[in-house]
């Protein structure tokens, strides 16, 4: 596996207590683990039974294992200051309030809560120095690629407001005050400067998530969840995005041979229907295939979860990245 596991699926596949769980596995394995849950349930809280916030925590029980929670509205709210600060150093006093006016309309438009959550993703990569292993609990499958998607997306993006700029400026101070002096301006101008600076932003997760990246898919043996993963294995092939494996959660156990009755008839007959699943599972993706049996009750406590880290057979050497 790479350094940095990203575990995504769909809602309430179970990616929490799977990505969890590998933590553990990685933690136990000797590597210095950080699990960072960008998850809005944030339930990673309740399969340790320990808060977390933005900043990583040693978790109670687990050597060499910290975990953090990302809160997505504050990041919003973080990530729209920054802009505000950045903006508000280089507009007159004059468009102040309409800069206001339109950061705040901003905050409200789809894609912001991405916008966001990527830059502390990425802050959250060039910070993790002291950690062998990143597990990232993502959140679902859609707003994950999304997500995934901007490095791409924005570098170009940033690209032409960056020339459109220096034309801007150049014009402007060739009609102000000739040419000579544009080239020095253009030089020192602080919106180009700020543009750079987030190319270069995008250049670095863009480099990371190509090299040092994989990506497990959690599903449970449903049709649903089957075709929510064949999309996104193709979208994250389409980005170049590699995908490591996927983990099916939630498999029926079997039930013992002497049930007879309408309870053991209902669990033999899905059982059945799931293993046949797990079989076109197997036959489809032409990947490793690790299969979790569903417990009575939700991982909520040290016994469970153990049980679970040893049953969730996936990699936890660290591939040295591609270059």
């Amino acid at each position: 596996m790479d350094r940095f596991v990203f575990f995504g699926g769909k809602g309430g596949v179970g990616k929490t207590t799977v990505a969890s769980a590998y933590g553990v596995q990685c933690a136990r394995a000797g590597q210095q683990t950080l699990l960072v849950s960008t998850d809005p349930a944030h339930s990673t809280a309740d399969v340790f039974g320990q808060s977390f916030d933005d900043d990583p925590t040693p978790v109670e029980g687990y050597d060499g294992l910290s975990a953090m929670e990302l809160d997505p509205d504050a990041e919003v709210d973080r990530h729209m200051r920054e802009i505000r600060r950045a903006m508000s150093d280089q507009v007159s006093p004059a468009i102040v309030n309409e800069l206001d006016r339109q950061i705040e309309l901003a905050h409200r438009t789809p894609g912001a809560y991405e916008a966001a959550l990527f830059d502390r993703f990425i802050d959250v990569m060039r910070s993790s120095d002291d950690y062998d292993r990143v597990v990232f609990d993502t959140s679902p499958t859609g707003g994950t690629l999304r997500l995934l998607a901007l490095p791409d997306l924005l570098e170009s993006w940033v690209d032409r407001l960056r020339q459109k700029r220096r034309e801007s400026v150049d014009l402007f101070e060739k009609a102000a005050i000739g040419d000579s002096e544009a080239r020095a301006t253009l030089d020192e101008d602080p919106i180009i400067e700020r543009l750079t600076e987030r190319k270069e932003t995008f250049d670095f997760a863009g480099r990371v998530l190509a090299e040092q990246a994989t990506f497990v898919l959690v599903l449970n043996p449903d049709d649903l969840s089957i075709a929510e993963s064949r999309r996104a294995i193709e979208e994250l092939r389409e980005a170049d995005l590699s995908v490591g494996g996927l983990v099916v959660n939630k498999v029926a156990p079997a039930p013992e041979a002497g049930e007879t009755g309408t309870g053991g008839t209902y669990l033999r007959e899905r059982r059945q229907a799931e293993q046949a699943r797990l079989g076109r599972i197997h036959a489809e993706f032409d990947r490793p295939v690790v299969a979790v049996l569903e417990r009575r009750a939700g991982v909520d406590g040290t016994e469970l979860l153990d049980a679970l880290v040893a049953e969730l057979d996936l990699e936890t050497a660290v591939e040295p990245p591609v270059t």
